[in-house]
């Protein structure tokens, strides 16, 4: 490509990147509840007022994101021939086990993120890094739902008034700058600085997509949901305002007479003294038994504002907001109050939806990511194994016991591989699972040495429920 065109692609982009920082700002506003309250106050609201307000600010769409983040972790590569240790190396090297929390959050929020392939600097490998949208903006041809994008813009960093970007089109990454514009050339300010082979005939960025349709759009978990939790914070609000102002019982007094300024004389002005009206306040205020003077005096109360009504009106909202993004109403309100297990899961179901659906969108998206690293760093056979995939780590809450009883009944009665089932034990990680295996091996070469016979007879027979399980109820 010319220096022109790629001018030409780099403005394209770079609108693009602009619009999404956009985008993503409105998002991390509703993120982190300092930013953004959801309402307009009047333009004569008192500091009581803008107090309150602040107070009113609550990161419900924060927790939308979280609780589905939290249920995410990859914890295995797997191909066509089981476990793959050279891929999930690859993994590791690229500390891959912290950075796709960061990766889930942005894509569950923004609704897209991007992983970044290049040229480790140790020969032989690879490095994987992970963008927001603000960082990187691509085009794909037609409706936009190919492996790879056909060009990416990557910022960089900024020095003063230029800003460097690399800048992806297939098999080569440039280096290029955009300073102040410069007189006699169709540039403008943009400039190549260098060209970088990356050695594979694509552009080496994968997208992973929270949700996307069929034109190649993508939404996020904050973005719909943001009129929702406007309404949860402007009847906060509303409580906040009638419990500091109108939550206790007003004192009325009618026919007092009000203590007013004496002239030189001795007698009553028409001005008031206001230190003894304030006095007369206080005294109404506080006394427990109050008499009145003059036989007009009528005493009475006003009764206070229920909070009631805005306490359910609150709920109503929060309720409203877990029915709509699938959140279980409990990780909201922080209520479980006697829930059975058989309430507990069908209350968790559409959270376990929503997750799975998220974790087959990553689970492609990694798989393609970790193909081409692998075709980076010369691992022609990960690079093409069709069947490569990652494993999830199962968070779904259930009890030891439970899993344990069931685990051992699918031994016994199913006759399902004892070691299988290992991976499926509650709260026990892949590698876990490996040195349960190492150890099974070692303590079966012992036994084999001190007696071959019972330990080929062991290895044969079917274990008991106790093998498996801890044994039988009794």
């Amino acid at each position: 490509m010319t220096e022109l065109e790629l001018k030409e692609v780099f403005d394209r982009l770079s609108a693009k990147m602009c619009k999404q920082e956009l985008a993503c700002q409105r998002v991390d506003s509703w993120l982190r509840p300092e930013l953004e309250t959801g309402f307009d106050l009047p333009p004569k609201a008192t500091h009581e007022h803008r107090a309150l307000s602040a107070l009113s600010r609550t990161p419900w769409l924060l927790l939308v994101v979280s609780n589905v983040v939290q249920a995410m972790y990859v914890d295995g590569v797997e191909g066509d021939g089981g476990p793959v240790e050279e891929a999930w190396r690859l993994w590791m090297a690229n500390d891959m086990s912290v950075q796709q929390i960061a990766n889930h959050r942005a894509m569950i929020a923004y609704g897209h993120s991007y992983g970044v392939v290049s040229h480790a600097e140790e020969r032989g490998k690879s490095r994987i890094s992970f963008l927001s949208p603000c960082h990187m903006a691509v085009e794909y041809e037609g409706r936009g739902l190919g492996e790879y994008p056909s060009v990416a813009l990557e910022a960089l960093s900024t020095e003063g008034k230029r800003t460097r970007y690399l800048l992806h089109v297939p098999g080569v990454a440039y280096l290029v700058e955009q300073g102040p514009e410069r007189v006699g050339t169709r540039l403008g300010g943009f400039r190549v600085v260098e060209e970088r082979p990356t050695g594979v005939s694509f552009v080496p960025v994968v997208r992973f997509a929270n949700q996307v349709d069929l034109q190649g759009r993508t939404v996020g978990d904050v973005e719909p949901f943001i009129p929702t939790a406007q309404r949860i914070n402007k009847t906060a609000y509303d409580r906040l305002l009638a419990q500091h102002f109108n939550s206790w019982k007003v004192k009325t007094a009618t026919g007092l007479e009000i203590p007013s300024l004496l002239d030189e004389d001795g007698d009553p002005t028409e001005e008031t003294d206001h230190v003894k009206a304030d006095e007369l306040r206080l005294k109404l205020a506080q006394d427990d038994v109050l008499i009145g003077e003059s036989p007009d005096t009528r005493f009475g109360t006003l009764d206070a504002t229920a909070l009631d009504p805005f306490v359910s009106s609150w709920r109503s909202d929060i309720e409203a907001l877990a029915a709509v993004s699938q959140t279980p109403a409990y990780a909201l309100t922080g209520q479980l109050v006697n829930l059975s297990a058989e309430a507990l899961a069908a209350a968790r179901a559409p959270l376990a939806q929503k997750v799975h659906e998220r974790q087959v969108s990553a689970g492609a998206s990694y798989a393609r990511l970790l193909r081409v690293a692998a075709a980076m760093a010369g691992m022609s056979s990960i690079a093409e194994d069709d069947m490569l995939r990652v494993t999830w780590q199962d968070t779904e809450i259930r009890s030891l016991s439970q899993a344990a009883d069931a685990l051992g009944k699918l031994a016994q009665m199913l006759h399902a591989p004892h070691r299988a089932l290992w991976q499926m034990v509650p709260g026990v990680e892949r590698s876990q699972v490996a040195e349960w295996e190492r150890i099974a091996d070692e303590e079966a070469e012992k036994e084999t040495e001190r007696d071959p016979m019972t330990a080929v007879a062991r290895r044969h027979s079917l274990a008991s429920v106790e093998d498996v399980s801890g044994g039988e109820d009794s």
